[in-house]
């Protein structure tokens, strides 16, 4: 079975009902990643022994257990992970999520072809348990991710995403929502590349937003990703001016997901 230098890391937090969907599509990878961490978030009901039970069921070393001492929260986890990575690529799934056979094949060897880029991501799709999974990606294409863009919407989910370990921003180690986006704001606002692969390379099993009607959750969100904004206009990276319309638009944005999770109710 052929391997790529990746190191797969996964936050878990109270998730036995799930990790083992997304290890097994972790290990059903046309190439493999050498090594898996599973960040258990200080879960205090039995997920650290259920992650070390399904680890055991692979080659010895393969699936590794990080347990942490408190809760930080998914930012806080997948730094730990990274932290403890020791491949020169890390990729990221949730422990309710899944990946695309093909996703370490593909995502790797875009990067390995293309080494100026530090960090690449692509779509998901939304699917059933147990559903057939997709077919295989047509041809790859590549586009650069623009500021203007990203600031438009938070466009990569952190289980798309494939990053050089040496980066050197890491997740804030204390939000607890909208954290991913602050972290790909901060990438693309220090001068980084972003890069977006076409494909759609992994499995979501839930709505992004609303399931289940959580209206006080997506005001968290909503409050978070426009402390986002503001927190580039403090460190001076975009203009106040800039900042007022795009929390016009995230506000825009925050309304109709309030009224689709209304409806799902």
């Amino acid at each position: 079975m052929k391997h790529v230098p990746v190191s797969a890391v996964i936050p878990c937090y109270r998730c036995g009902e799930t990790i083992r969907r997304a290890l097994e599509s972790v290990a059903a990878q046309s190439a493999l990643p050498r090594e898996v961490i599973l960040v258990d978030d200080a879960s205090a009901d039995g997920t650290v022994d259920e992650l070390r039970r399904i680890a055991a069921e692979y080659p010895a070393g393969w699936a590794k257990v990080l347990p942490l001492p408190a809760n930080g929260g998914p930012g806080h986890a997948r730094n730990a992970g990274w932290d403890a990575a020791a491949q020169p690529y890390v990729a990221f799934l949730d422990a309710d999520d899944s990946w695309h056979e093909r996703k370490l094949e593909i995502q790797y060897g875009w990067m390995n072809a293309n080494p100026d880029a530090v960090l690449t991501g692509h779509p998901s799709m939304r699917t059933r348990p147990g559903a057939a999974p997709a077919p295989p990606p047509g041809k790859v294409e590549a586009r650069r991710v623009d500021r203007r863009r990203l600031l438009l919407s938070n466009c990569f989910s952190s289980r798309s995403i494939m990053l050089r370990r040496e980066l050197a921003i890491r997740f804030h180690p204390t939000k607890r929502y909208m954290e991913d986006y602050w972290w790909l704001l901060q990438i693309a606002f220090s001068g980084h590349d972003i890069v977006e692969l076409s494909p759609p390379l992994a499995f979501t099993f839930k709505a992004d937003f609303g399931e289940g009607g959580l209206s006080a959750r997506l005001w968290e969100m909503e409050k978070s990703e426009l402390d986002n904004y503001w927190g580039l206009a403090r460190a001076g990276k975009l203009a106040p001016a800039w900042v007022l319309l795009i929390s016009l638009w995230s506000l825009l944005k925050y309304a109709r997901r309030w009224i689709l999770s209304a409806l799902a109710r």
